[in-house]
């Protein structure tokens, strides 16, 4: 039987207070931080770039081969960086995580956020704190998390009928990392002729900006680096969790056959997406995009993952609640790093590749395009005036609600957060941290990879 939850506020105040402690001693002890690794490139690029007469491509964090590897566009973004030392960049990175993350829970949860109050968010920090992706994300001072902010702004939009501004976010996200250029695939899949155009106009746009500021990066960029995968990292490396990361892990890095692979895995989003875009729902079509941009991208570190916290939302409204809480709690054991030394045999193929068999089973399984009756969002139209549902689920219950039997603790309390409105009214239905060796034994940030 499911203990119950407490009910006076001193007793939720407890609980937090525990939570919070459990949290922190496990970060602290259990997962090794990665001391900032991707922000160190970030912050040395620019610094080389603007104040040294260096090329951006050309810096290299000391002691390693690695050095920048997204495009032009997200130097010029990062400018800001050349007017901050170290220590303030990093401080500023937390800020900009914290902020990305709240605006990334505050879409997924919807309109009735409010009701969940500073229990239900407090219980929800918690759990995330313990999801490696993010944890990583955190740690290396990636910009993960300030992508699926702005993809996910422009998932709001779509869903509540505001499309005329619709693809400025994924157009922006897209010229700063190539991952996120899918969902310009999927406005196009769901024939959002206007945002997928704009979308496009702004990633074009940006990256011309980008040009006009360095034309030899550039150059270098899309000519040479952008298709040297080893700049950013051993493809075999135990984090990549990417089609092509369990191919290397098997001894077979073909370009031939990783396409083999990725042609059936964007077929079956393609279908899917689709089907849930035709139901209204966006949250599901937006969720299924970002898993299937994991598996087909060549390198999905542990710390990309976290484009998959919409799909863990749209599990939970729809009354997935025990598969949402399985997958999320193997999502926070760093069991992938049991094989960092080999990953050979049976044992080796399942358990160093399993958060890229989650992304697949989500990608295949996860519950799409199942509105109520009448809860339809508008038509394909763009100028669409019909005010469409809000892209997070109906709420599940209210993190002050006692859970009914059979939910999962504090775990079902901290869902009711994102359950709410988390698509459009669904029926119920870099190498990572957290590495539990050393940093010498394990060194994303020393000889595997780069910022990626």
């Amino acid at each position: 039987m499911t203990p119950a939850l407490p009910r006076t506020g001193r007793g939720r105040l407890l609980l937090v207070l525990a939570l919070a402690t459990v949290v922190t001693v496990f970060t602290a002890t259990v997962p090794l931080l990665r001391d900032w690794f991707d922000l160190r490139v970030y912050h040395g690029s620019i610094d080389s770039w603007v104040h040294h007469g260096g090329r951006i491509y050309d810096y290299r964090v000391p002691g390693t081969p690695y050095g920048f590897t997204y495009p032009p566009f997200a130097a010029v973004v990062m400018l800001p960086m050349a007017l901050l030392d170290l220590r303030t960049a990093v401080a500023a990175a937390l800020l900009l995580n914290l902020a990305a993350l709240a605006v990334t829970l505050r879409l997924l949860a919807g309109p009735a956020w409010r009701r969940h109050g500073w229990y239900g968010w407090a219980l929800t920090v918690c759990l995330l704190a313990l999801f490696e992706p993010l944890r990583d994300t955190v740690s290396f001072g990636q910009v993960n998390l300030l992508l699926l902010a702005l993809v996910l702004t422009d998932a709001t939009l779509l869903a509540t009928g505001r499309a005329r501004w619709a693809g400025i976010g994924i157009g922006l996200a897209a010229a700063i990392k190539l991952t996120p250029a899918l969902f310009i695939g999927l406005l196009l899949v769901a024939a959002r002729w206007r945002a997928a155009a704009v979308a496009t106009a702004v990633a074009l746009g940006a990256t011309a900006v980008a040009a006009c500021a360095d034309l030899g990066a550039s150059h270098f960029y899309w000519t040479e680096a952008l298709w040297d995968t080893d700049r950013v990292g051993r493809l075999g490396y135990v984090s990549n969790q990417s089609l092509q990361g369990i191919l290397a892990r098997l001894g077979e890095p073909d370009r031939a056959l990783w396409a083999a692979a990725v042609v059936p895995a964007l077929a079956v989003w393609a279908l899917r997406a689709r089907r849930a875009v035709d139901a209204g729902d966006w949250t599901a079509a937006f969720a299924l995009t970002g898993l299937a941009a994991c598996l087909v991208s060549p390198v999905t570190w542990v710390h990309h993952l976290v484009w998959l916290l919409p799909s863990f939302a749209v599990l939970i409204r729809s009354g997935h609640l025990r598969i949402a809480g399985t997958l999320y709690a193997v999502l926070c054991t760093s069991v992938v790093w049991l094989w960092f030394d080999d990953a050979s045999g049976v044992d080796g193929f399942l358990g160093s590749n399993t958060y890229a068999w989650i992304t697949l089973g989500l990608l295949l399984c996860l519950p799409a395009g199942q509105l109520r009756p009448g809860r339809r969002t508008g038509s394909r139209s763009t100028s669409t005036t019909t005010v469409a549902p809000s892209p997070v689920a109906p709420a599940i219950s209210p993190a002050s609600v006692q859970p009914a039997p059979g939910s999962s603790g504090t775990a079902a309390a901290a869902a009711g957060v994102c359950s709410e409105g988390l698509g459009e009214g669904r029926q119920a239905s870099s190498e990572p941290t957290a590495s539990t060796r050393p940093p010498a034994l394990n060194p994303q940030s020393s000889s595997d990879r780069a910022s990626s």
